[in-house]
């Protein structure tokens, strides 16, 4: 009896010294082949560094087919760890905006949360045979004081499977939350200068771009020619139509050779109205050619025909005296829906072009490296420019044998240590000679060679521009604004945030045929095996109990 009550006393004290050590030594082990528990390193230092209380509401809440399940409970266990390091700065809450005492109820609810800015989504599921229907917001606000970011949940390309697209939305939870907090809470903007002196486009066009970077940075526009670019940590040039002089091309050099970060969209062609029947689409030259050159990139003066394109609306015939207006592929409107290896591009959506040019690297530095980020399909057409652009051929049906020019680059990324174009042109009496520098740091450069990737289009009867990559004929909002965002991201912080993008979560796909036939098999397992387990064991006891005590 004494030494059962030594042996009670000794494992009290251990378990209390091992709780009071555990509550001094902070250890979490993520043993999933994924890491899906663990955050990245700037997401954690992101929320150590929380110096406001920051409230999460989710809406995605309620009865959901298990693909949408999947992706509460992974916004649920990332806001779990979110918790684990914001200092009891971070709390979250779930609600199922669906839950009403009316239906009038339910519907204001709905109204209330769009005019937030969280986007319902009508959920189609089939379930053992029976489809269903139903409204749902996967959606989040993150609020910080008086200030509310709306968060979108469901995410990825809309090109892929349901499946598929939730897998992808699953992985983008973390950066999605985290860039939210980020654009709440945090100290220092960085400076963000958009070049619009070259470019005739008007203002309200550039108008989302403009407001959504105005979020997150602090925006300086180009309009008074500035002496140089220093002190921004991004520079994006903006569909420029007008040439620029060797000064200012000299602004540009510099300011990449010096460390730089740039976001050159720009067209290889001018498409102008000329008639009825098309337009003429004319080489462009921007004086840039030069510069991109010593940097391994050539901006192709042509026009690339895709067979995965958008659609436009046309008139295909008449009914009576009434026009027929049908949307149909418009093979200058390319979908760029085939993507280079990278946090920018991951799991993004389709991308809206026109008029879109090609890309080609050349030799360059060794000291650069180039990573293709926006490519078209392998069907693909180019025209060389000076070329006319039919509308009749819309009605057309495509040979498909005319389609097999291949995969054409349209967007290139460049890091490195770049080299002055002007290391061997400036003279000693030039007054620029004191203080150019002919390599510098580290800087990074994304060409994208169509300038129309960051226009809105816009709604003349609401007077009020549309959202940046949203498509009148399907109602689509493409992937050109999370492009540029994450773009711009990766340039001014390249990790930062963005490195939660690279997640990646396995899809391991149940066999459903299988799932069908042997459902009944598996079912009855699991029922009777741990009872028939229990009655074995039981069943052993007792005949040993029995033996035992009747000898």
């Amino acid at each position: 009896m004494k030494n059962t009550f030594l042996r009670l006393v000794v494992l009290l004290v251990a378990l209390v010294g091992l709780n009071g050590l555990a509550s001094l030594v902070y250890v979490r082990l993520d043993l999933t082949e994924d890491r899906r528990f663990t955050v990245s390193e700037a997401t954690k230092r992101l929320l150590q560094n929380l110096d406001q209380d920051v409230h999460v509401t989710v809406y995605l809440s309620g009865d959901f087919p298990p693909g949408f399940e999947r992706l509460e409970n992974a916004t649920r266990e990332t806001l779990e760890e979110f918790t684990t390091y914001a200092n009891g700065r971070l709390t979250y809450q779930f609600v199922d905006p669906s839950v009403a005492t009316s239906e009038q109820q339910r519907q204001q609810n709905y109204g209330e949360l769009v005019a937030m800015g969280l986007t319902p989504t009508n959920l189609f599921a089939n379930e053992d045979g029976k489809r269903t229907e139903k409204i749902i917001f996967p959606a989040a606000l993150v609020r910080s004081d008086t200030l509310g970011v709306p968060v979108q949940l469901l995410k990825g390309n809309r090109s892929s499977s349901s499946e598929e697209q939730l897998n992808q939305s699953y992985e983008g939870v973390e950066f999605e939350l985290a860039s939210a907090i980020r654009e709440l809470t945090q100290p220092e903007r960085k400076r963000v200068g958009l070049l619009v002196s070259h470019t005739q486009v008007p203002p309200a066009r550039l108008s989302d771009l403009i407001a959504t970077l105005q979020q997150r940075y602090d925006v300086f526009l180009d309009v008074n020619n500035p002496n140089s670019y220093e002190g921004l940590d991004a520079l994006l040039v903006l569909k420029p139509d007008l040439p620029f002089s060797d000064d200012e091309k000299y602004k540009l050099d510099q300011y990449v050779v010096n460390g730089g970060n740039a976001l050159f969209f720009v067209d290889g062609a001018r498409v102008d109205s000329v008639s009825m029947e098309g337009t003429f689409a004319q080489p462009l030259d921007l004086n840039l050619g030069d510069l991109f050159f010593g940097w391994g990139v050539r901006v192709n003066a042509d026009l690339v025909k895709d067979l995965n394109a958008a659609l436009i609306p046309l008139n295909v015939g008449t009914m009576g005296e009434s026009p027929q207006i049908e949307p149909v592929p418009w093979r200058f409107f390319p979908l760029l829906n085939n993507f280079g290896s990278h946090p920018i591009t991951r799991n993004l959506n389709a991308v809206y072009t026109r008029f879109l040019s090609s890309i080609d690297t050349v030799r360059g530095t060794s000291a650069l490296t180039k990573t293709p980020l926006l490519l078209t399909s392998p069907y693909t057409r180019s025209l060389s420019t000076p070329a006319l652009v039919a509308y009749n051929e819309a009605r057309q049906q495509p040979d498909p044998a005319e389609y097999s020019g291949g995969v054409k680059l349209a967007a290139l990324l460049v890091e490195g240590t770049f080299t002055s174009l002007f290391q061997n042109r400036i003279l000693p009496s030039d007054p620029r000679a004191a203080t150019l520098r002919t390599t510098g740091q580290g800087g990074k450069v994304l060409i994208c060679s169509d300038g129309d990737v960051i226009i809105n289009d816009f709604d003349y009867k609401r007077n009020a521009p549309l959202p940046l990559g949203y498509d009148r004929v399907t109602q689509n909002i493409f992937g050109n604004k999370d492009f540029v965002l994450h773009a711009v991201d990766y340039l001014t912080d390249a990790q930062g945030l963005i490195t939660a993008r690279t997640k990646q979560i396995r899809v391991r796909p149940l066999d459903k045929v299988r799932v069908q036939q042997e459902r009944t098999r598996w079912q009855l397992l699991n029922l009777l095996l741990p009872v028939g387990l229990v009655a074995i064991f039981g069943g052993l006891r007792y005949a040993w109990r029995r033996r035992k005590f009747s000898a």
